[in-house]
């Protein structure tokens, strides 16, 4: 069979038209929040909802030779798990991992008029709703490509795909699949990631890195139950001021910058020159992608200072609070405790364990006013920088960009965690990766008014049919990075 690489584009077109939006609007609709954020997952049947439309999807696929199964472990959430043998000639013993997930963050609050975590409703290219572009069109994009690749003779190695249900949760389920299915999975040459983002519409983006994560509460108690703030404002400390104190020691309240010299790492030398040209090279800083209200300004108005706050350096947000009522109900009572959650985004290449060890010293030490304060970690996960690329790799992405973008690819690093990254990182250290997404301006994940680009995933679906070609035409024994 012949190569017909225009046969790609517009087969790719007619599939996600006729085929993927209407079921990706079904998934929209299902609120299947992570198991983190919902312990009652099971009993809700959502998790459930989701993995039957996915897989039900998959089995249609017309894909020559796939087994496509649910794979559950006890107490777990499951995970969709496809095998496709090499096609059109390509090398059986060449093996490309495609991963992606189908849990969602929660509704959060924001939504604008007209528009929902759950109701999927489309606005000119985008398709609104919590989860379409985080990470819902991951399967579809992937056995999308495959088929498409297929289709137009290319020749392909085998494939497995994995598609989870805990990411959002910081995949704690994931390591013990990827360990029963060792032996199916193989080893791999090649990983796609289709869980990242991208800084245009224009074009393929690659992540080059990625942060890590650490989360917890931090809890100040000092009295057993509330008093009146008339009667004791004065005479016990504020709960509230004294988080406020513990948070200076970890943040520079003025500028940002976390302080213990321990939360940050060298940034290596070719990533200062990777983000110094990609600032060079967009036409809007990373600032004008947001939301600001009118006369509202960045940390920095420096573009490449934007891209290594956001890739390679520690960053804290309080993203939940407890102990505060609502303002409508606020009383002149001295709280006896506040609760702050901690989100601190740390560098791609830090060790998360030490990272807490220190975040824990910081906050813990010689709390103010006797003050009883703790601080539960509940999520720590590494950063992933990305190995060198091959140079069949790196020619690949260039030239499918260009043939359905019409511009060449780029590389950026991404403020975000994907869990799984560092751990596949580990476990396949002579693989090469790609790791990509459609999480572009404004798309606003885990936010409210999230939305996917429909022809940015559209033409991430036909490159991928493009790489996967050029994956099984390479020599990766002789290609492989040093």
């Amino acid at each position: 069979m012949n190569d017909n690489d225009q046969s790609v584009d517009p087969f790719v077109t007619d599939v996600w038209e006729r085929d993927i939006l209407p079921t990706l609007r079904e998934y929209i609709t299902i609120p299947n929040v992570s198991a983190v954020f919902e312990p009652q997952w099971i009993a809700l049947g959502h998790m459930e909802r989701a993995v039957s439309l996915l897989a039900d999807w998959a089995r249609r696929r017309p894909i020559d030779g796939m087994d496509l199964s649910v794979h559950r472990l006890e107490g777990r959430t499951p995970v969709l798990f496809a095998e496709i043998p090499a096609a059109n000639g390509g090398p059986a013993d060449e093996t490309v991992f495609l991963y992606g997930h189908l849990d969602k963050q929660p509704e959060f609050t924001g939504w604008r008029d007209g528009l929902g975590p759950w109701e999927p409703v489309t606005e000119d290219d985008r398709l609104y709703g919590r989860g379409g572009a985080d990470d819902g069109y991951a399967m579809f994009a992937a056995l999308t490509a495959i088929q498409a690749a297929h289709e137009a003779g290319f020749p392909t190695a085998r494939c497995v795909l994995l598609i989870e249900a805990s990411e959002e949760s910081g995949s704690p389920d994931l390591p013990f699949h990827v360990d029963a299915l060792a032996e199916r999975i193989g080893t791999p040459s090649l990983i796609v990631c289709l869980d990242s983002g991208a800084l245009d519409y224009d074009r393929m983006w690659t992540t080059t890195s990625l942060r890590g994560l650490l989360a917890g509460e931090l809890r100040v108690s000092i009295t057993h139950e509330g008093v009146h703030s008339g009667s004791a404002s004065g005479v016990i400390p504020s709960t509230f001021r004294i988080a406020r104190t513990l948070l200076s020691r970890l943040e520079d309240e003025t500028t940002g910058e976390i302080l213990p010299p321990e939360l940050h790492v060298d940034i290596p030398p070719h990533r200062l020159e990777q983000a110094a040209a990609t600032a060079a090279e967009m036409p809007d800083d990373l600032a004008s992608a947001f939301p600001f209200l009118d006369g509202a300004r960045p940390v920095t108005d420096d573009p490449t200072e934007q891209l290594l706050n956001r890739t390679w350096r520690s960053q804290l947000e309080v993203t939940g609070a407890d102990g505060l009522p609502p303002c409508a109900q606020a009383g002149n009572v001295l709280r006896p405790s506040t609760s702050l959650y901690l989100s601190l985004r740390i560098p791609p290449t830090a060790d998360p364990d030490a990272m807490q060890a220190v975040l824990e010293r910081t906050l813990l030490a010689d709390p103010p006013y006797g003050a009883a304060v703790t601080f539960a970690a509940d999520k720590g996960s590494p950063g992933w920088n990305a190995p060198t690329l091959a140079p069949w790799l790196e020619t690949s992405l260039r030239d499918a960009s260009l043939a359905t973008f019409g511009n060449p690819a780029r590389s950026t690093g991404e403020g975000g965690s994907i869990p799984f990254m560092g751990m596949l990182g580990e476990r396949f250290p002579e693989a090469q990766f790609v790791v990509t997404g459609v999480l572009g301006p404004g798309s606003n994940a885990h936010g409210p008014n999230e939305f996917l680009h429909v022809p940015t995933a559209t033409k991430l679906t036909a490159v991928i049919a493009r790489v996967l070609r050029d994956h099984a035409r390479a020599d990766h024994g002789a290609l492989a990075p040093s």
